[in-house]
């Protein structure tokens, strides 16, 4: 599998399998994120994720792949950095502003500074067409926000700062992203770098989980936050082990654009699960989202 993935890499039958891996990391991702914003409190529900990927990762990196080179560990304990300060943006903002919100805050200001660090970086470059779907699909996320704050009965100030914590998000998952796609693309087997990474950046969360709880409980049930831990954990790693691996295989600003289509799936979520109001407007802003992500694709 390995050696198939690597062969692939560049080719068109890798920027398909790319296409592919990054819509269905939208869509994963979108569950992701209402798993956090959903009965449970933020802090504690990404505490479980943590523990079952640390749980589901650990035996896989340790027995599994082959050990990580010395640069890769490096990369790995940058990623750890760069995930814990995006994971702890992510539950306040999640903790202050509702889903609808919030969530296209997030994802809606990191594409662009993503294909900027991807242009630098990795040497690629945009066409027109590409860089209309980036502004087309960027804009009808932040305008979905606005669109959902309005529709929401919300504490200005708690608004407020909760979009800071958004738009804080926002530049770290460009971060995160850029540096994720380093770190995959220099390692010799990908599986080893997937696999370290989501053991090690795992690891801090649960810590957290556990002095928040002594002080506050598990609201909700103990057995409901475990089994929504676990799918969270399972979602993980399709979600961010496609998007990393769709970085490997081609372009790393079209597997970003084509992922933050997961604004689309987060609102449907927000309508059909979380009881969350959709009207005529979110849609016309979420056909634009998707638009903009087909600019993206048939421009390259």
């Amino acid at each position: 599998m390995t050696e198939w993935l690597v062969s692939i890499a560049g080719t068109p039958d890798g920027a398909r399998l790319a296409t592919a891996l990054a819509l269905m990391s939208a869509l994963a991702h979108a569950a992701f994120g209402a798993l956090q914003k959903g009965r449970h409190d933020p802090w504690l529900m990404r505490g479980s994720i943590d523990v079952w990927l640390v749980v589901i990762s650990g035996p896989v990196a340790l027995f599994v792949v082959p050990w990580p080179t010395t640069s890769t560990v490096l990369i790995l304990l940058g990623a750890m950095v760069v995930h814990f300060a995006y994971k702890v943006t992510v539950a306040l903002a999640y903790e202050r502003a509702a889903y609808t919100v919030v969530y296209p805050v997030i994802r809606g200001t990191g594409p662009l500074v993503t294909v900027v660090g991807a242009s630098v970086i990795f040497a690629e470059h945009f066409t027109p067409l590409q860089w209309a779907g980036v502004a087309t699909l960027s804009g009808a996320m932040l305008l979905l926000a606005l669109r959902n704050m309005a529709a929401e009965k919300v504490d200005l100030r708690g608004l407020k700062i909760g979009l800071i914590w958004a738009f804080a998000g926002g530049m770290l998952v460009a971060l995160y992203t850029v540096w994720d796609a380093y770190g995959i693309r220099q390692s010799p087997d990908p599986f080893t770098f997937l696999a370290w990474f989501f053991f090690l950046t795992a690891l801090d969360f649960p810590i957290l989980a556990a002095l928040r709880i002594r002080r506050t409980g598990v609201p909700g049930g103990v057995g409901s936050l475990a089994r929504r831990g676990l799918a969270g954990a399972l979602i993980a790693w399709v979600s961010f082990g496609g998007v990393m691996m769709a970085t490997r295989l081609d372009k790393v600003g079209e597997a970003a654009v084509l992922r933050e289509t997961s604004t689309v799936f987060a609102a449907l979520i927000g309508w059909f699960i979380l009881g969350e109001t959709v009207g005529p407007r979110r849609l016309i802003l979420m056909a634009g989202i998707a638009f903009g992500a087909v600019m993206v694709e048939i421009g390259g």
